[in-house]
């Protein structure tokens, strides 16, 4: 039997993991509602959003450094394990002041 979850206190948790670090993963199994949480956080903000199963998304992100390094406030990789280059490339950047 599938639980229930309280989308609006875990979206709160997330926002106040947001505030405290620089990095927040979302984890959990295929379809339960990573993207959706995501994407309810990212709303109505001037958050960059990359989706790394479009090719777009994923050609957006060939060069990580150059393409996060400018970047400032909320940056969304969906997907990010299809591009694990990414990794070293995001502790780089989290360190930054």
């Amino acid at each position: 039997m599938a639980t229930q979850i309280d989308r609006a206190a875990l979206a709160a948790r997330v926002r106040a993991a947001l505030r405290a670090n620089p990095v927040v993963a979302l984890l959990g199994p295929r379809q339960c509602g990573k993207t959706t949480l995501a994407h309810a956080i990212a709303g109505g903000s001037e958050a960059e959003y990359f989706d790394l199963e479009d090719p777009a998304g994923a050609a957006r992100l060939a060069q990580p450094m150059t393409a996060l390094a400018p970047l400032r406030g909320l940056v969304v990789i969906d997907e990010v394990q299809r591009q694990p280059e990414v990794f070293p490339v995001l502790r780089v950047l989290a360190d930054r002041p």
